[in-house]
């Protein structure tokens, strides 16, 4: 045996001890403040029996923690994984308890509730033991790294020469929200990577905006980006007729669905078929190797194809269980306190935060940033050719607290410490690595439409449409005004208007609310309803919803004139003539009109499109859903996200040019993966330094 291995070896054992001494002094310690854990039998030992009893306990301890756990967490795999978090600090406080038990001594003993507490301190203490030995061992520090891998890649093959491509998508963070954050020192990874901060060093990244379709949401962005095709996305919710179905974008049976559709489309698998792999996302890009995506969640379960695999990966550390189920509990006691300390300060726009909602962010702050995290580590140390990831967090917090909100700022500041992390990990790599960082959307602020006006906008189409409405709408200056244009329109009294248009229960409107995008479809007729069809059915409904002041336009199918953009004061403007007079659209900005033709163009485009008012002035938008920062529609920031490009790649588009549409993305990151498989990367300094 060589004298390296005997090193390597030697190095191992005396980490192993340190980490074991530590874990039987920190067990001490903790005897001693805790009164219901002891580690001496009732009438009393010595100093040395009590350290020999706290020796065996951590040691035994130690052994189950790393046998026993990764079984445990197998069987996890069947709990909801929000449920997870809850379940990791009394497994923890269990394996304890055995390790006592099985002691020879068998003299130490712990209350329930007292040995979650010591589980968990110990777990956290010989995380960051074995992390604070390891990091002065690249060696070490590498193979740690591995065991965050993916468990389901037996075998790596060799790695060629040629850089891979990261891909990380911070979910909902707009181009100049990502422009403020660097400018406040919230992210100083990215403010080095732009050299914003820094006179001498040169940049390493260029910062390109781009224009969402009209549909600004994940769902579509991202199918457009990752399968280079999101025709027929209308919004992330939508009625198709044809299936009798409300498909939703985070649905797993929609997303097979639509995911089958782009490959179709499109015409190849994905952005990720060449060796990629896809962690996080709500569709896989072609990708061999998947985790935490949404698409194939509603597959059957088979050792090639297990969505709650990267979990497994992660939580197989019972160290990482601990540290990330610590971060949880702080995380929902975080959103507790702020979403208190707003509702005590009447802050506004507010909405309700309460529910299940504080543990549904922990777990996408928390566990799912960790997660991915973890698997994109374990995706460059294997050399993959391509990974992307989305990392959802500040997309979550800011749908309640606001796009600009201080409960943001924390949010971005954590996501440029995870972009630090995966730049350091992609130095000890066995392949050079570039790393593109980019947004799907961003996120416009504003009140909800039902705050503002007291109804819903299913509340203000069914008074179009001559139907109930629930009594707080009717008692709403908003209501009374949508009776009053009912009236208007009909030119006769409100209640002889309704009883006369009355529909019946099966040709009652779907709505669908997807951000600032309403949708409205009636499912009793099997193609997309015109203009006149729907003024003979409901002859109010039109002006009721293009008079209101809350929508800003509609669009709908015209028998004589083709697709038609509806706007207040009987605005009607044909998509062919938007360029020279955008009337309705002029206060959305360039790129409104394309955006609004291409979707008239889907098969399953809405009966009825309806987008919310927008101020330019302020970028407001009103959410027909319970959102204070929304997107989906068209109306200020929600449209402008950013991708974020190493200068060694090929610039986005020619000096001048727009980069539009989630379509375009695709061809633009398909084009980098090319020129990074065709190419190789000078040598990088801090890998040799690392080396």
């Amino acid at each position: 045996m060589s004298g390296v291995r005997w090193r390597r070896i030697a190095s191992q054992i005396g980490r192993s001890v340190t980490v074991w001494a530590v874990a039987t002094l920190t067990m001490l310690v903790l005897a001693g403040i805790l009164p219901d854990f002891r580690l001496r039998s009732a009438d009393g030992d010595s100093a040395t029996d009590i350290a020999v009893t706290a020796a065996f306990g951590a040691g035994a301890f130690g052994l189950l923690s790393a046998l026993v756990w990764p079984l445990l967490v197998r069987l996890l795999l069947l709990v909801p994984a929000l449920v997870l978090g809850l379940l990791v600090f009394f497994l923890n406080g269990a394996l304890l308890l055995v390790a006592l038990r099985i002691t020879p001594v068998e003299r130490g003993t712990a209350a329930w509730e007292t040995a979650i507490v010591v589980a968990a301190v110990m777990s956290a203490v010989a995380s960051a033991t074995g992390a604070a030995l390891a990091v002065r061992d690249d060696a070490a520090y590498r193979r740690r790294l591995y065991r965050l891998a993916d468990r389901r890649r037996r075998s790596t093959p060799p790695v060629p020469a040629t850089p891979g491509t990261v891909f990380l998508q911070l979910d909902g963070v707009g181009h100049d929200v990502l422009l403020h954050a660097v400018d406040q020192g919230l992210m100083p990874t990215v403010a080095r990577w732009l050299g914003t901060h820094d006179a001498v060093l040169p940049h390493s990244h260029r910062l390109t905006p781009w224009r969402t379709d009209w549909s600004s949401q994940t769902g579509a962005s991202q199918l457009g980006i990752l399968h280079g095709n999101n025709h027929d996305v209308p919004a992330f919710r939508w009625y198709e007729k044809d299936r009798r179905e409300v498909m939703v974008c985070n649905r797993p049976s929609s997303a097979v669905e639509l995911q089958q559709r782009a490959a179709r489309y499109a015409g190849h698998p994905g952005l990720l078929a060449d060796d990629g792999a896809s962690r996080g996302n709500l569709f896989s890009g072609g990708a061999d190797e998947q985790a935490l995506v949404l698409s194939i969640a509603a597959r059957r379960r088979s050792r090639e194809n297990r969505s709650r695999s990267g979990y497994f990966a992660y939580f197989s550390d019972p160290a990482n269980a601990v540290r990330t189920a610590l971060s949880f509990a702080a995380e929902v006691a975080r959103e507790i306190g702020q979403s208190t300390r707003a509702r005590w300060s009447k802050q506004l726009p507010r909405v309700s935060r309460g529910g299940l909602y504080p543990f549904v962010r922990a777990f996408a702050t928390v566990v799912e940033r960790d997660v991915v995290v973890s698997a994109v580590m374990g995706d460059l140390l294997a050399g993959r050719t391509s990974v992307y990831a989305d990392l959802v967090a500040y997309d979550e917090v800011a749908h309640h607290s606001g796009p600009t909100s201080r409960d943001t700022e924390k949010v971005l500041q954590r996501l440029d410490r995870s972009l630090a992390l995966i730049e350091h990990v992609a130095a000890h790599a066995p392949r050079p690595y570039r790393i593109v960082v980019l947004s799907d959307h961003g996120q416009s602020p504003g009140e909800t439409f039902r705050s503002r006006y007291g109804l819903t906008l299913g509340d203000l189409v069914r008074a179009g449409c001559g139907l109930p409405v629930p009594r707080r709408a009717r008692r709403t200056r908003s209501g009374a005004e949508a009776r009053a244009a009912v009236r208007a329109a009909l030119h006769r009294p409100v209640e002889e208007g309704i009883e006369q248009h009355r529909p019946t229960r099966a040709s009652e409107p779907v709505v669908l609310a997807s951000g600032n995008l309403g949708l409205v479809s009636f499912p009793d007729v099997p193609h997309r309803m015109t203009k006149e069809e729907i003024d003979a059915r409901h002859p109010a409904l039109l002006p009721t919803l293009a008079n209101h002041p809350g929508i800003g336009f509609l669009l709908v199918r015209s028998e004589r004139r083709g697709g038609v953009v509806l706007g207040a004061h009987g605005a009607e403007v044909p998509l062919d003539e938007l360029d020279d007079r955008p009337g309705p659209l002029a206060a959305f900005g360039p790129g409104a009109a394309d955006a609004v033709r291409r979707t008239h163009s889907f098969p399953h485009t809405a009966d009825i499109m309806v987008n919310s008012f927008h101020d330019p002035v302020d970028g407001e938008v009103l959410a027909f859903e319970e959102q204070i920062g929304s997107h989906g529609g068209l109306g200020g920031a929600q449209s402008r996200p950013f991708l974020l490009s190493p200068v060694a790649l090929s610039a986005p588009v020619a000096a001048g040019e727009e980069l539009a549409g989630a379509e375009q993305v695709h061809h633009v990151l398909r084009r980098w993966l090319e020129e990074s498989d065709a190419s190789h990367l000078p040598a990088d300094p801090r890998r040799e330094r690392a080396a």
